[in-house]
């Protein structure tokens, strides 16, 4: 199977950099008892790079994972969010740093906070990958991100299009 035109909007080394700028940024509110959310499946490759970016500046959260579904394999979400499988450690009385891979309608990391903070976290920070130009602003916007996406279809590192190009190691889109 050939590969549609994907046009690459981050590559691989601008990706890296972006990630550890995230980790530095993301460092002075992560002390303390921390635990880091995965969100299922897109951020994984996102969570994992994340992840050795704060071990480098010795911060070390307990690493869970959410799986959340709106999308499934549209490419345009439901406007419903669903929990496919649930977190496995207790987040009670604990800070929580949900990760993401694109926040565009804000919908998951709504739920996600939501879902968290019912379950008695201290606090939730949130933070994507890319944020969509079209995002909502003020007190549903994602807390920290990584770079700033066009308004197109994205894949690679971890997104989809019906399951596939998750395993590229750059952000390319599709049109």
């Amino acid at each position: 199977m050939a590969l549609p035109e994907i046009e690459t909007i981050l590559p691989e080394a601008d990706l890296m950099a972006r990630i550890d700028d995230l980790a530095k940024r993301l460092a002075p509110s992560l002390q303390g008892e921390w635990t880091a959310i995965n969100i299922l499946i897109g951020a994984t490759p996102f969570t994992s790079d994340l992840m050795k970016a704060l071990a480098r500046l010795e911060i070390h959260p307990i690493l869970d994972a959410l799986w959340l579904e709106s999308y499934r394999d549209a490419r345009e979400s439901s406007g419903r969010v669903v929990v496919r499988a649930d977190i496995a450690r207790e987040v009670k009385g604990r800070g929580v740093l949900i990760i993401d891979d694109v926040f565009d309608t804000g919908r998951t990391l709504e739920f996600a906070k939501s879902h968290l903070l019912a379950k008695d976290a201290r606090e939730v920070i949130t933070c994507a990958l890319a944020r969509k130009p079209w995002a909502p602003e003020g007190e549903t916007n994602v807390d920290f991100h990584a770079f700033d996406a066009p308004g197109r279809y994205l894949v690679g590192y971890g997104m989809d299009d019906a399951g596939l190009y998750r395993g590229l190691p750059y952000i390319g889109a599709l049109d």
